[in-house]
């Protein structure tokens, strides 16, 4: 992730950081492209994240309650009551280090800004224009399937859901891995296969699978078009 540019504060909407709107074509093994689009830019993504803190809204509540305008807030922290009303708006993101200065005047730590979120967001939509493709592993040349999260801007999460594609591998190509939880897998279209327990099982469209995720496992796709599935993991048991 970039990091933040610029002393005060980032404009949001504008081009000052990237990712922006782009498309990257990749090649499996099999000559197929795979399609990896950023859906938005990062200042889009940043905003979006940071929202969930309710930065303006607490800053706002810190100003109100010392009793302090703008203008006598902008004399303190060197900062304009135009940017400060902006930030509180939500239509700037702050710096840190501006961050800091606000944090000063008001005698409190980041830790204010940061400490909690909205309570409300066990509710969360998430768009399809807001979700971007991933690899496996960023380093591997030919990674064993890319993913959507489907659920990220969620707190408190009970499970995590992804969109997965799984491009045609030989079966030396196949990662094995495993994770705490249990892993429920639906073949959205093609034909994909699942190694565990040194046994292969071949899953076609419409198929679905629910396993022990500790146990080792990996997935092989067999078509040119890459499977297609939905899975959702979930946290171990207590």
């Amino acid at each position: 992730m970039n990091d933040f540019t610029g002393e005060v504060g980032a404009v949001v909407g504008g081009n000052e950081i990237g990712f922006s709107n782009t498309e990257t074509k990749l090649q499996n093994n099999g000559g197929t492209e795979i399609s990896l689009t950023t859906a938005e830019s990062t200042d889009e993504t940043i905003r979006r994240l940071l929202s969930t803190y309710d930065i303006g809204s607490k800053l706002r509540q810190l100003r109100l309650r010392k009793k302090i305008a703008l203008v006598d807030l902008g004399r303190h922290t060197g900062l304009s009551a135009s940017m400060l009303s902006q930030l509180e708006n939500g239509k700037l993101i702050p710096t840190l280090p501006t961050l800091t200065r606000i944090a000063m005047v008001f005698d409190v730590g980041l830790e204010f800004f940061f400490g909690e979120k909205k309570s409300n967001r066990v509710f969360s939509i998430i768009r399809a224009e807001e979700r971007m493709l991933f690899p496996e592993l960023p380093e591997s040349p030919v990674p064993g399937y890319y993913f959507e999260i489907l659920n990220y801007g969620a707190t408190d999460k009970g499970l995590s859901a992804y969109l997965a594609e799984f491009p045609q591998l030989e079966n030396h190509q196949s990662k094995a891995h495993s994770h705490e939880g249990s892993e429920f897998l639906h073949v959205l279209s093609g034909d994909l296969s699942i190694f565990y327990h040194n046994e292969e099982h071949v899953l076609h469209c419409g198929d679905s699978v629910y396993f022990d995720a500790s146990e080792v496992h990996s997935y092989r796709g067999h078509c040119d078009t890459p499977a297609r599935a939905i899975v959702v993991t979930t946290p171990p048991r207590l």
